[in-house]
């Protein structure tokens, strides 16, 4: 018997048979759909992760303070006050492989220009800190190292602080009031949008930071230290070399001494994440992929029901000189058929719930080719799995007693 005559008898038992074959076909579709739509969704959430962990720079280290521990209760990290300017001075000067460094402070401040007003947060930065985290200006000038110096009371803004306050005005030029005090507006940041995890990256004003520590805050220390590395296979050999030299500054030679300050590599950080979230993404598809079992069974159950409808038919064909292989390969084809059938239309179902879940759960999911090949090939290979029993037991079947059937 030809295959495509196998496949076109196959095709006319589906039909014959349309709601049964429907519903045999579901749980091969819900398997299918439900495989790509949570692979979706977990591949979502190492994007949005890795993408939140990229928005701060790239090959980064982050130093900051490390954790108080007076009067027996341990504080939180960052809550001591021992870095200083001079350290993100010293780590530019004498370690190697570093592009930028940029220590930082922060706060929060109720912004005044004429009559309108917004809480946005105020961070003090060096130039630098525009390479280290990809910021571009629309308008004006970024701060200059001669604003550094002279402790200019200057203020770049984002683009969320500028419609609440200018609204279609121009900021550039424009004086508004921080702390009471008045800064000069030299420029205005190009929109950057919200970071993967929902926070507004527009809503922000940068200003000097030494005009942020001496004229605002008043304080002698930094929040945070910045280090972009030159090179990511460099990451821990510089990592090393900043810990060695502030612990030199800080005067803790002495082995027993902790470090009062934490390096944070961000590389290490979002590898890190990316193996855990790609095993949630793994459990999420095995999860799944349960289904498709399921699916799997109900074809052996309906095949089996198919072989005992059509014994006569079989003993008729038998009688006429079909073989064995014959009689194999229709109803292997039969089988088959419906898991083609089913995860060509799965994979509908799954890329159409996977945009559903983005739409109106405003969740970022990521449909890749992987999982959509995957799940039809084992949609494809489930039919065949599960079609071989009924079939060699149809091949089986002796004519004489097919015949007698009734």
């Amino acid at each position: 018997m030809l295959f495509s005559e196998s496949f076109i008898m196959a095709l006319t038992s589906l039909y014959a048979n349309k709601m049964r074959s429907l519903l045999t076909m579901l749980g091969i579709i819900i398997g299918v759909g439900a495989v790509i739509a949570l692979v979706s969704v977990g591949m979502g959430v190492r994007s949005n992760v890795t993408s939140s962990i990229a928005s701060l720079g790239s090959n980064m280290l982050i130093i900051s303070p490390g954790a108080s521990n007076k009067g027996g209760v341990r504080g939180a990290a960052g809550s001591r006050q021992t870095l200083k300017y001079d350290d993100a001075k010293a780590i530019k000067s004498k370690v190697k492989d570093i592009d930028y460094v940029s220590p930082t402070v922060q706060t929060s401040y109720q912004i005044v220009y004429g009559n309108q007003n917004w809480n946005t947060t105020v961070q003090g930065v060096t130039p630098e800190f525009m390479s280290i985290r990809s910021l571009s200006v629309s308008n004006g000038s970024f701060i200059s190292q001669n604003d550094l110096d002279k402790r200019n009371r200057v203020a770049v803004i984002g683009t969320t602080v500028a419609e609440n306050l200018f609204e279609e005005k121009n900021p550039v030029g424009q004086n508004i009031r921080i702390n009471n005090q008045p800064y000069k507006v030299i420029g205005l940041l190009a929109s950057k949008g919200q970071s993967s995890m929902g926070q507004d990256q527009d809503d922000m004003i940068y200003v000097p930071i030494t005009t942020a520590m001496e004229r605002m805050l008043g304080i002698t220390y930094v929040q945070s230290i910045n280090v972009q590395v030159s090179d990511s296979t460099k990451m821990d050999q510089v990592q090393e070399n900043i810990e060695t030299l502030l612990r030199q500054r800080h005067h803790l030679t002495a082995g027993n001494k902790e470090d009062d300050f934490t390096v944070r590599n961000l590389t290490s950080l979002m590898e890190t994440v990316s193996q855990s979230t790609s095993m949630l993404t793994l459990l999420l598809g095995a999860i799944a992929g349960i289904s498709l079992l399921v699916g799997g069974i109900g074809i052996m159950n309906i095949m089996m029901v198919s072989v005992t409808e059509r014994t006569r038919e079989i003993g008729i064909r038998k009688a006429l000189g079909a073989t064995f292989m014959n009689i194999m390969t229709q109803f292997l084809i039969e089988s088959m058929v419906i898991g083609v059938i089913g995860g060509l239309i799965g994979i509908l179902v799954g890329i159409g719930a996977s945009q559903l879940i983005s739409k109106v759960g405003n969740f970022t999911t990521v449909i890749t080719a992987t999982p959509i090949i995957v799940s039809f090939v084992f949609s494809v290979g489930i039919g065949l799995f599960f079609g071989i029993y009924p079939a060699r037991k149809a091949a089986k079947l002796d004519p004489i007693e097919a015949l007698r059937y009734e």
